[in-house]
């Protein structure tokens, strides 16, 4: 086993901050990938006619209440933009919702479907490196924290260290790559997508955040165990040069 007087508490230390930064990557990218305010914007759409005795800046009102005969000429006070109103709408990987007008609650499609046909196949290869990317940030933190809570030898440790460090690395390598291939799928979306979902004005939500601040620490994850294993190979490396330099005194080896 590794010689005792080379820091283990700051070996256990380095291992802790990596565990916990991948923890939260995980945490943070299951939340974002479950979410639907990957984007958030506006949509611009036609008032509905009033019915009834509905009145209000979100339909569009007569000038005569018998809004029933078609023999009665009328006349739509709206003009230009008054005509419009604008509704707010969130996407996200798996679905897209928009609020309703004059009514309570969210009309929600899948987002799936509003993607150009051309898209569909990035889409699906988003999606597949994102669960990828959950994946294997699960499989980095069980390797860590089976690192943290027992392993037999030194050599098993760093074993599992190096393990983790790959895993970890390739996780991130997913995660970013999925989080622009959706960008660019969105992006396509808006641009091509079907006239009654194309947003007016969009911009990116806290998921969109969410999914990047994963990446992060993600990435910090694997720079702070790649950081542990070469240490402690170096400490190993120079604790072993001065064993031997040791008994090179002591026996008086020639070198």
């Amino acid at each position: 086993k590794m010689p005792a007087s080379i820091p283990e508490a700051d070996s256990r230390h380095r291992a802790s901050a990596a565990f916990s930064l991948s923890f939260l990557s995980l945490v943070f990218s299951i939340t974002a990938f479950s979410s639907s305010y990957w984007c958030e914007g506006t949509r611009k759409v036609a008032k509905p006619f009033c019915k009834g005795d509905a009145k209000g800046d979100l339909c569009i009102r007569f000038n005569s209440p018998e809004g029933n005969n078609s023999q009665a000429v009328q006349y739509i006070w709206e003009t230009g933009d008054d005509k419009f109103v604008e509704k707010k709408f969130h996407a996200g990987i798996w679905y897209s919702c928009e609020e309703m007008i004059n009514e309570d609650g969210e009309k929600c499609r899948s987002f799936i479907s509003l993607t150009p046909a051309s898209d569909q196949g990035v889409l699906w290869l988003s999606i597949v490196a994102e669960l990828l990317y959950v994946v294997l940030l699960l499989t980095g933190n069980i390797l860590m924290s089976v690192e943290i809570c027992y392993y037999s030898s030194v050599i098993d440790g760093l074993k599992i260290n190096a393990f983790s460090a790959v895993v970890t690395v390739l996780a991130g390598l997913l995660g970013m790559v999925a989080h622009m291939m959706y960008t660019t799928v969105f992006q396509m979306t808006v641009n091509l997508g079907p006239e009654d979902w194309r947003p007016h004005t969009w911009d990116y939500g806290w998921s969109y955040g969410l999914a990047w601040t994963s990446f992060a620490c993600c990435m910090a994850a694997a720079v702070t165990t790649i950081n542990k294993y070469t240490k402690t190979i170096l400490e190993f490396k120079h604790k072993r040069k001065k064993l031997e330099r040791s008994f090179r005194i002591q026996y008086k080896f020639p070198d």
